[in-house]
């Protein structure tokens, strides 16, 4: 019993160290990443990522998975937690950016070009780190979504204003439009008129604007006929005058 359980371990220990001196097949060997990226941020926060990985979906076109904004900050976040047996990359921030905080794995520096910074940085069988904090500059975009309201609230100021004096000249112009023709004595003469002709020149020179012949048929109480008449004698007389305005004649002291 003894020599064949001496046998079984010895048996066991053969088969075990020849299972570890068999190489792996290639699927099953730990895959290296690899990566030379190209990584673009626009002022609103879009990411691109190009070039050439074998990382899977590190590649992207306009993604905002990466950024993340805090009042005036915003923040670049791209961490691969994998490592990888190579990687280079350069990171391109909107114009005008400023960095208040940068974390990276690898070795970075920063340069600057035609006013946008430039961030180049290279590690060697590590993870991929990309921590940036960054401001940007106002933009004129920026600048009107800020002070919508104070605009919308001066058109609507001009607008009113534009308004109202359009609507106090026309007034002033249908005023003077309708404004009654009399002579400065209007009723200095009155000889040679009758009784109703007298009534009708002192009523339009009260009233002191154009009336209709139902107007003075109204306010004086007299027959139509003899409103049509009396008028028609004023009218010969030279000290009123019509003007017909649709299906109405204004009757008005004529101008000497």
């Amino acid at each position: 019993m003894g020599t064949r359980s001496l046998h079984s371990q010895i048996f066991i220990l053969v088969v075990f160290l020849g299972f570890l001196s068999i190489p792996l097949h290639p699927g099953l060997q730990a895959l290296e990443y690899y990566a030379d990226l190209t990584i673009t941020v626009d002022s609103y926060g879009f990411v691109n990522i190009e070039g050439l990985t074998n990382y899977p979906n590190l590649t992207i076109e306009n993604t905002e998975n990466y950024t993340s904004k805090d009042q005036s900050y915003w923040l670049l976040n791209i961490t691969k937690p994998d490592i990888f047996s190579e990687f280079v990359y350069e990171v391109r921030l909107p114009k005008g950016s400023s960095i208040s905080y940068i974390r990276a794995s690898g070795t970075l520096r920063i340069e600057e070009q035609s006013g946008s910074l430039i961030l180049r940085g290279f590690g060697e069988n590590e993870s991929f780190t990309l921590l940036i904090q960054y401001q940007t500059e106002k933009q004129g975009s920026s600048f009107l979504e800020e002070n919508i309201v104070y605009l919308l609230l001066l058109s609507a100021i001009v607008f009113v204003s534009i308004l109202t004096l359009f609507l106090f000249f026309k007034e002033k112009k249908r005023t003077e439009t309708l404004a009654p023709l009399v002579t400065k004595e209007p009723l200095s003469n009155l000889q040679g008129l009758n009784h109703r002709q007298k009534q009708i020149l002192q009523l339009l020179q009260k009233r002191n604007i154009p009336l209709t012949q139902t107007d003075i048929q109204k306010e004086l109480q007299i027959p139509k006929a003899s409103v049509s008449r009396n008028i028609l004698g004023l009218e010969h007389k030279g000290l009123i005058e019509k003007e017909q305005i649709g299906m109405s004649n204004l009757i008005r002291l004529k101008k000497p």
